[in-house]
């Protein structure tokens, strides 16, 4: 059996209840909404790290994150 909740994050309280659930990803699978209502031209959190590890790749030549620290 499967439950879904609606957690408001905007709140300490429901931040707290979603860092809590996120320990348990064995049997907790969060889903994030699309993100309505941004300004124009903005993008969300995943697509600017993407968009800055593309533009390190291309400022260096190849991909940092394939190589590990010394």
């Amino acid at each position: 059996m499967t439950v879904t909740a609606n957690i408001d994050i905007s709140t300490p309280t429901g931040r707290k209840l979603v860092r809590e659930l996120e320990k348990h990803k064995k049997v907790v699978q969060i889903i994030y909404p699309e993100i309505a209502g941004l300004p124009e031209g903005a993008v969300t959190m995943d697509e600017g790290i993407e968009e800055f590890w593309k533009h390190l790749e291309n400022r260096f030549g190849f991909d940092l994150r394939k190589y590990e620290k010394v």
